[in-house]
């Protein structure tokens, strides 16, 4: 999937209507669908509903709906449902392999993780509630290793946060 799209607009200055300019118009969401074609993961482990702001090689933002029907609510609790620490880290992942997966380097490569460091779970995340992910990229190294600063949200609080690492496997 290209994160560019090709819109054609008249050149205003030369009224000649046959005069066109193309111009990048830069995705900055994308729908569930969409993510689908980037990322390799599918139910029960797709943990991305939608990307809601998406800067090209930098950064970008995407949602996770909690809902009491996910799988692992029927042992995370049964009389108590807690939304385990490791699936918030792997949807914040997903989030960042939406950047990793569009740079022009390193474009249809599957990422892994190559460590996690300084994750601390801030608050509980229980259904119903909406995770706002954030992700920026903070480098890329040999295009092969790559290192992120991620948190997920609830309500404006944070529920954790942490740098995730990233290796590209063949």
């Amino acid at each position: 999937m290209s994160i560019l799209t090709e819109t054609n607009s008249i050149d205003t200055e030369n009224q000649d209507a046959h005069d066109t300019t193309i111009t990048a118009e830069v995705k900055t969401t994308f729908t569930s669908e969409e993510i689908q074609k980037l990322l390799p993961h599918r139910y029960p482990f797709l943990l991305v509903d939608r990307i809601i702001d998406y800067v090209p090689g930098k950064k970008a933002i995407g949602v996770k709906n909690v809902t009491v029907n996910e799988p692992q609510f029927q042992g995370h609790f049964p009389e108590r449902p807690l939304m385990p620490g490791v699936l918030i880290v792997e949807a914040m992942a997903q989030v960042g392999g939406i950047v990793l997966t569009q740079l022009p380097e390193m474009e249809g490569g599957l990422f892994v993780f190559a460590g996690i460091d300084k994750v601390r779970f801030r608050r509980q995340v229980v259904p119903g509630d909406q995770l706002i992910i954030s992700v920026e990229l903070l480098w890329v190294k040999q295009r092969r290793f790559g290192k992120m600063q991620a948190s997920a949200k609830v309500d404006g609080q944070v529920a954790t946060e942490g740098e995730l690492m990233f290796s590209l496997v063949s």
